[in-house]
């Protein structure tokens, strides 16, 4: 193209203005339609890039909230009820989550990225408002659940005279509205949002022309996630250590059905904290190192770098609300189970350590039922037990 557009300097005044002007209107036409190729490339990309993993999203949160909602209704032990109370709100917020900033970025994709020089338009404020919010509930409902399920493992009366429904209801609602309050500053002049590269998403400002406020308020959004991702891991790890150790002093033949909720439902918040920490940290750390790098103006070339961090962890982050369902669908005892038994088939492993807690864990199976079972049956089992 570039090579058309400058031959005409030596050649064209040999043919004449009038042959010149043909083919300067051949050269631009034929520029305009490679950039509206290119354009409508990048915007059938983009397109499939949001609608992909927004169904994704769509499906994984509606199963698992249909499976949450069943075994809420059919649960009667109050520590249990109180996690899948906690569950399904995430499963819930995960799901608007996904939806309201999704559809938004999809419309900006359908008509071409940034409508308007205005950074400031009510769009981009709600965008950018949606995704703090929808990015710290999830975090804090984790760091909550952790919490909870660490009171209940290590002071199991402590937490049946604390925790009810009631305060857990209000527990729900005190994060949503911290979130909320925290996604509302860039109302009171307390940092703002602004279109990121490539214009078709928006979020806090950390690359042009920041200010202190704006350095304050990424400072709270990713300390308040960091926060909540150390605090899950401690609570976490310290629920761990408390099963390892009662696990390791149970006296042989005593009944430890509880625990094995217990271990369930750990099991089940370190997956959700492990994949918060793959899927928000990134764009937590991207965003702080990216807005002190401009406050100092020390970006400078690098400014494509940052732009392009900043969209990776946006997308990294996007994946947070399609895996959290998964990680309840998944790592289910009932699932589990039917895992475990279908590998000891397999592998024909006896007499260890997971052997001894089949019986107590499962009472409605017999051991030697057990041994017998078919890998087809247990396959059979495995795809229709869902509950």
């Amino acid at each position: 193209m570039f090579a058309l557009r400058h031959f005409n300097s030596s050649l064209l005044p040999h043919w004449g203005d009038g042959s010149a002007s043909v083919v300067e209107a051949m050269v631009t036409a034929m520029e305009q339609q490679q950039e509206n190729v290119t354009a409508v490339q990048n915007q059938t990309s983009g397109v499939i890039s949001v609608v992909l993993p927004m169904s994704l999203g769509i499906i994984s949160n509606m199963v698992a909230l249909f499976i949450l909602v069943n075994a809420y209704s059919l649960q009667r032990r109050r520590s249990k009820a109180t996690f899948l109370l906690f569950a399904t709100s995430l499963v819930i917020t995960d799901f608007f989550g996904h939806v309201i900033p999704g559809a938004l970025v999809l419309r900006l994709y359908l008509t071409g990225g940034q409508s308007t020089e205005d950074s400031s338009d009510s769009m981009c404020q709600f965008l950018g408002g949606s995704m703090v919010f929808f990015g710290l509930c999830p975090l804090f409902m984790g760091c909550a659940m952790a919490a909870e399920r660490c009171l209940g493992v290590s002071k199991p009366l402590l937490h049946s005279s604390l925790v009810t429904k009631t305060r857990t209801k209000v527990c729900l609602s005190v994060i949503w509205l911290a979130a909320l309050c925290v996604a509302l500053l860039p109302c009171f002049q307390l940092g703002s949002y602004t279109y990121q590269e490539p214009k078709t998403w928006c979020f806090i400002n950390v690359l042009n022309d920041t200010m202190g406020v704006d350095v304050a308020f990424v400072a709270l959004f990713s300390g308040l996630g960091l926060t909540s991702l150390a605090v899950a891991l401690v609570c976490n790890t310290l629920s761990g250590l408390t099963l390892v150790l009662a696990r390791i002093r149970r006296q042989p033949g005593s009944h430890h059905s509880a625990r094995s909720h217990d271990i369930e439902m750990v099991v089940q918040l370190i997956g959700i904290m492990v994949t918060s920490c793959i899927c928000w940290s990134p764009l937590l750390i991207f965003a702080l190192m990216s807005v002190i790098h401009s406050s100092s103006r020390t970006v400078g070339e690098n400014l494509t770098n940052y732009q392009t961090l900043m969209h990776i962890g946006v997308r990294l982050a996007t994946w947070n609300q399609i895996l959290d369902p998964w990680v309840y669908i998944l790592l289910r005892r009932t699932v589990l189970r039917k895992i475990y038994l279908i590998v000891k088939c397999q592998a024909g492993l006896k007499d260890t350590v997971m052997g001894r807690w089949e019986k107590s864990l499962y009472p409605s199976l017999d051991q030697k039922e057990v041994q017998q079972t078919t890998p087809l049956c247990l396959l059979a089992c495995f795809f229709s037990d869902l509950k």
